[in-house]
């Protein structure tokens, strides 16, 4: 019984590369006829269709490996945002923002009006700073 599954692996196997070869091929002699100055013309190896059979399976096992990290990553962040906003009641993010924007926003204010009295001098409508 489990012989015949195995056989039925192989098999699937065997015909997803050759779909795969067939497409990598086609792609290879597609790239190939295309002139030297075409931008979308590409620099690939004559070897690399024939290491389908090979990589295919290790792309594969990889993309879903990412996947499942990127998945699992994406949890613990959740369950840590959760934690942080039910343990840090005081916003203290917001705050250490908006005084930062406070702070620059005071800065050039001040530099830019230096630069309109000392261009325009002033006009009488601006309180001088003491």
């Amino acid at each position: 019984m489990l012989l015949n599954y195995a056989n039925y692996c192989y098999l699937s196997y065997l015909v997803l590369s050759l779909i795969l070869w067939a497409c990598a091929e086609y792609a290879y002699r597609v790239n190939s006829r295309r002139t030297a100055d075409d931008p979308d013309r590409k620099n690939y190896h004559p070897m690399a269709v024939h290491l389908v059979p090979i990589t295919w399976p290790l792309l594969l096992s990889l993309l879903i490996l990412f996947f499942v990290v990127r998945a699992l990553l994406y949890g613990v962040f959740l369950v840590l945002f959760t934690f942080a906003l039910m343990v840090f009641r005081r916003p203290f993010l917001l705050i250490w923002l908006q005084q930062t924007a406070r702070r620059i926003g005071d800065r050039l204010n001040e530099a830019n009006t230096f630069l309109i009295r000392f261009l325009f001098g002033d006009w009488g409508g601006s309180p001088q700073p003491s």
